[in-house]
């Protein structure tokens, strides 16, 4: 039995009897009779075990935009049904209105809906549905709550997509399908045409001008088909909090962006989150479905508080590839990481493929470098500019072996790494 606020107005309304006969009796006597009234109401209140809730949501939405929950309720019982339901979520879900009054005849159901923001990728389960049933008098109720099972899925953002237009043009202009054709190692033959001045004579064609009369170059587009295996650190390093989210989103946004770069540039993208064992693996996907894949495959994905396994990146990769590839290795860019294994598996993998780290650096760092107001923030900047020294000295040594190094703020990442995407291909890398 749940008092209503209605059973506690009753009760203080007790004090007028009590003022006009101040007995004991009196006051005991309307305390009973106001019980007696809630015992009575509770029983005449329809029982919500006899109530069945059954919950419906969207499958998956994307972080930050908006969805909602439909809760329907059907009344098996035989009395009319008067509540209050809630329908429970966790924070992260962004339940907004969760409370519902209704009114459910015998027999029959009525459906209601939770709008839902969710603040935080990954599933999101559903709590208890709680169903107060309020009796007739209104002075008592009682409640229960039910199972309703239902699962949210919050997919990643994806806000880089915004900088895809553009890379998509210039992936346009090197591809050959605008003005601008190139040439470069592991390209494939395209087409010939007239020789004008500024182009490269390396790429005359001596016996096609021999038969034209004429001088004739050569024009290139890259290879298409390629791999692409982008392998997630996720492991301690990044759970770093960097601004308003951890180090490890900033990697997927990078990581769809190249995605949905290389899939329309033709080739084959793959992907591996891996800490002290592969959490996730996305392979064999293509198109339209590569992207709906990945961002199944990266939503539930949180930082573990583990050392990355650097041998059992090197085993993935050798595991995942049988020909030259590009391997973009999303992980953070510390001294002490790096040097530890990350340094030297990655030279490893960089005699076999195209290696590129891949690295989001922390703004508030780059703010401590500049601040000189006080003589605390003197010391600070030289800490932040030591770091950041010993990160530039990691870098060159990732280059000597023959690793390309991007570093960017979070938000720069993604674009950074589409760019350096585009550069490979431009000069025949990939």
């Amino acid at each position: 039995m749940v008092p209503t606020t209605r059973a506690a107005v009753v009760m203080a309304v007790g004090a007028v009897p009590a003022a006009l006969w101040p007995r004991a009796s009196t006051l005991w006597l309307w305390i009973g009779l106001v019980v007696l009234a809630c015992v009575v109401d509770t029983v005449l209140a329809a029982s919500p075990k006899q109530v069945r809730p059954e919950r419906s949501v969207r499958g998956s939405v994307r972080l930050g935009e908006p969805t909602s929950s439909t809760l329907t309720l059907t009344n098996t019982g035989a009395r009319r049904l008067r509540a209050v339901v809630r329908d429970a979520w966790p924070p992260s879900a962004g339940a907004e209105h969760n409370r519902h009054r209704v009114r459910i005849p015998p027999g029959e159901r009525r459906r209601m809906r939770t709008p839902l923001r969710p603040t935080r990728r990954g599933d999101r389960p559903a709590d208890l549905v709680t169903i107060r049933s309020v009796g007739p008098l209104g002075m008592a109720a009682r409640q229960r709550s039910l199972p309703a099972p239902a699962i949210l899925r919050v997919l990643p953002p994806f806000r880089s997509r915004r900088h895809l237009p553009s890379r998509l043009a210039r992936l346009r202009e090197i591809d050959g399908r605008a003005a601008v054709l190139i040439r470069g190692q592991g390209t494939e033959f395209d087409s010939l045409r007239e020789y004008v001045i500024g182009d490269d004579v390396r790429a005359i064609d001596w016996r096609a001008s021999a038969r034209r009369a004429d001088v004739v170059v050569r024009t290139w587009r890259p290879e298409r088909d390629r791999r692409v295996l982008v392998v997630l650190d996720v492991a301690r390093l990044s759970a770093a909090r960097l601004g308003d989210a951890p180090r490890l989103d900033a990697q997927i946004e990078a990581a769809l962006l190249l995605a949905a770069l290389a899939t329309r540039a033709g080739d084959r993208v793959d992907l591996v989150a891996v800490d002290s064992e592969v959490r996730a693996r996305v392979t064999g996907e293509s198109g339209p479905r590569l992207m709906s894949a990945l961002a199944r495959a990266l939503a539930p994905l949180e930082p573990s508080l583990v050392e990355l396994n650097t041998t059992k990146v090197t085993q993935v990769v050798r595991d995942t590839l049988s020909q030259r590839a590009l391997v973009v290795l999303a992980s953070a860019l510390e001294p002490s990481a790096v040097s530890s294994g990350l340094l030297q598996s990655a030279a490893t993998i960089a005699q076999d493929h195209t290696v590129v780290l891949a690295s989001a650096s922390d703004p508030e760092v780059e703010e401590l470098r500049q601040d000189r107001s006080t003589a605390d923030a003197v010391y600070d900047a030289a800490a932040a500019e030591r770091g950041a020294l010993e990160r530039d000295a990691i870098a060159v040594r990732l280059r000597r072996r023959g690793v390309d190094v991007v570093q960017a703020d979070p938000d720069d990442l993604a674009p950074a790494l589409a760019d350096m995407y585009l550069e490979l291909k431009a000069a025949g890398r990939l």
